[in-house]
């Protein structure tokens, strides 16, 4: 199948990345919250970004990397403490790894938009991060606006009998689900509205209108309580079946924002190779051709196919 080394190259600067992290989290945290301190968050996306371009970049020499983050606070005097924390944790996937090494492979992620790119964010999800809940390092490689491969590693995640989920989907080729280690990998897919323990809606923690929520859901015919989680993991909670709606929808105090390309393309392929569909908020498709924000679309629709008129019908109203 087409896309194979990119898939693989994927799965593992994911699993390399998350490794990274989980151990931050488990060293760092507790003091950081003791503290109200979010320097773990900063020393995990540093880390996972090096990690994950150095990879990418590894084996796909020639491939733009769309990041969020960048180096520039790092290369200071007075992060050197902070420099030397990042190169220690890096060091645990990549021994090698040396301080003047880390801000150029961070800064590999500072690319363009091109025919074809890859897109990180290396946690989405800082504030479960901090509490020590969801979050997901997220990776897509983007070929002519389309997303060809996505790769969604959630360390946080518990769904049945897994804790800790790989989610990963190549265009045409379907969606699984696996542990973090890449074993016991299953084919996922959407469910339907007959399935009524899991025809829920799933929002985020913090962020969102959730009486216009309760709204939207009740019109898709939901009424079966919602969950709640942090980051992209809500792509794979509808992806695998244990939900079938998720919105993102720009909020009354922000009304122009624009959602950002790499807290989506991961999980848009997800769902779409599990048999969802993924719109803004007037139906039209993501763009993922052109800028690190989107540029003609407003709000993201995430859901089971089934219901996704009904929504948008309802947004329209």
């Amino acid at each position: 199948m087409a896309y194979e080394k990119e898939k693989e190259i994927a799965i593992a600067a994911v699993q390399a990345a998350a490794t990274v992290c989980e151990k931050v989290r488990a060293e760092m945290v507790p003091e950081a919250i003791e503290k109200s301190d979010k320097s773990p968050v900063t020393v995990a996306d540093f880390g996972a970004q090096a990690i994950v371009c150095k990879m990418i970049k590894d084996a796909f020499p020639n491939d733009p990397i769309v990041g969020e983050e960048d180096a520039d606070d790092l290369k200071t005097p007075e992060m050197a403490s902070r420099l030397a924390q990042v190169t220690n944790y890096v060091k645990v996937v990549l021994p090698d790894a040396t301080d003047e090494q880390i801000p150029g492979w961070i800064d590999q992620g500072n690319g363009d938009v091109s025919p074809r790119y890859w897109t990180l964010d290396p946690i989405d999800g800082t504030k479960g991060f901090l509490r020590g809940d969801q979050y997901a390092v997220a990776l897509a490689m983007v070929e002519d606006g389309d997303i060809k491969v996505g790769v969604l590693g959630c360390p946080a995640l518990k769904l049945g009998d897994r804790s800790g989920i790989l989610f990963v989907a190549i265009r045409g080729g379907g969606a699984m689900m696996m542990n973090m280690d890449g074993s016991n990998p299953e084919k996922i897919s959407v469910t339907s509205s007959s399935d009524i323990p899991n025809f829920r809606f799933v929002e985020s923690v913090a962020h969102g209108d959730q009486d216009l929520h309760a709204r939207i859901a009740q019109a898709a015919g939901i009424t079966t309580d919602s969950i709640r989680m942090d980051s992209q993991a809500k792509y794979g909670a509808v992806a695998s079946g244990n939900a079938v709606l998720y919105l993102r929808l720009p909020s009354a105090k922000y009304p122009n924002y624009r959602e950002k390309i790499w807290d989506h393309a991961a999980g848009v392929l997800v769902i779409e190779e599990a048999g969802g569909k993924v719109t803004d908020m007037h139906g039209k498709t993501l763009d993922f051709s052109k800028e690190p924000r989107f540029v003609d679309t407003q709000g993201v629709i995430v859901s089971n196919g089934e219901i996704h008129d009904k929504v948008l019908a309802a947004l329209a109203n």
